[in-house]
């Protein structure tokens, strides 16, 4: 019989080896706080944040919970580039005109990455995950001196390779079924990311690695945590079972749309922020792809601020960017539920099903 108790609560200090995913933009310190106080992993999606909002959020989760908590950032060149900007623009503009805003003079893409890591050793927060890359060799010996436990994304097994010989302490082996973004390190010769699916990584990754592995993907209740464990992963990193909680930061019209979709309602784009992401299919992602090609991120993603922010005000979703996994079915209620109930019910449901 497997063992819940498994080497990341060990290593992390968890009572259960449920991770939330660093979700940027929904992922705040509320929902973290909470999930960490239920006894999993909570992580702050501190990758667009500026460093004195991480700090405040930090601080926050801090005030409501002692258990450890992650923070998430993205290993990624940040410096912008303009090709292809006057055809986007042309597309981007007309979405401005339907939604009743003005194209901004200019746009530029800040690199705060150096402050942010920063603000997380100054902290003192106890895990760091990244996507989209690893650790710099000067920033993992910092967080390793700080005795900070490193959880890196990969979509291969050659990035979880890469991972673990930088000094990886855990390894997210994440899966094409997973919402947001595809944690791929090079898309110069995959342009639309790793598409391999979780339980078909999960396996190989453990194979050819000696840290935890952790399964994502599609995961949204018991029965994929006793899967994974079953094909060798030490616990899974959840994201879009927690998008409608109580404590996500998730538009309303946004939690709406996860609860009506189905496992054919999502697509991986590149047209909101120029890096594939999995998210559900709107007129956005339908009428930008057949009219223009997405300036590289993170220029993209900074193009379509204005446009994303002007539809959440608007209460449109089809001009969001709906990032989702493909296992929405899954979702067990129709109502908001609170973090905590979440954790305790994917517990409920593995234990019941080893007994």
């Amino acid at each position: 019989m497997f063992n819940l108790e498994t080497s990341i609560c060990d290593l992390l200090k968890l009572k259960y080896p449920i991770i939330q995913a660093g979700m940027a933009g929904t992922a705040t310190a509320k929902l973290a706080a909470a999930v960490s106080s239920a006894g999993a992993l909570g992580t702050l999606g501190a990758a667009y944040m500026t460093p004195e909002e991480i700090r405040q959020n930090i601080r926050a989760i801090k005030e409501y919970t002692a258990n450890p908590f992650a923070a998430n950032l993205f290993c990624v060149d940040m410096e912008d580039n303009w090709e292809g900007v006057e055809q986007a623009q042309k597309v981007l503009n007309r979405f401005r005109a339907e939604l009743g805003i003005e194209s901004e003079a200019s746009y530029s893409t800040p690199d705060m990455f150096d402050d942010q890591f920063q603000v997380l050793l100054d902290e003192k927060v106890p895990v760091i995950s990244t996507a989209f890359g690893i650790l710099p060799e000067d920033k993992m010996s910092l967080a390793k001196e700080k005795g900070v436990k490193v959880i890196t994304m990969a979509t291969t097994v050659n990035e979880a390779i890469q991972s673990e010989q930088a000094g990886a302490d855990l390894i997210v082996a994440q899966g094409s079924d997973a919402g947001g973004h595809r944690g791929t390190f090079d898309l110069s010769s995959s342009p639309y990311g790793a598409n391999i699916g979780t339980f078909s990584l999960v396996p190989q990754i453990v194979d050819h690695v000696n840290v935890p592995v952790i399964a994502a993907g599609g995961i949204m209740d018991g029965r994929g945590l006793v899967a994974a464990l079953a094909l060798g992963a030490s616990g899974v990193q959840l994201g879009t079972v927690f998008l409608p909680s109580r404590e996500s930061a998730a538009h309303p019209e946004y939690k709406n749309q996860l609860l009506e979709s189905t496992e054919e309602s999502t697509v991986i784009t590149k047209s909101f922020s120029g890096r594939p992401a999995r998210g559900i299919q709107n007129r956005f992602i339908r009428e930008f792809e057949s009219s223009a090609k997405p300036v590289a991120f993170p220029t993209q993603n900074t193009l379509t601020s204005d446009i994303r922010k002007a539809a959440a005000k608007q209460n449109d979703p089809e001009y969001m960017s709906l990032w989702a996994g493909q296992g929405t079915r899954l979702f067990r209620t129709r109502k908001e539920e609170q973090a905590s109930d979440i954790v305790t019910a994917i517990m409920r449901e593995a234990t019941e099903i080893l007994a």
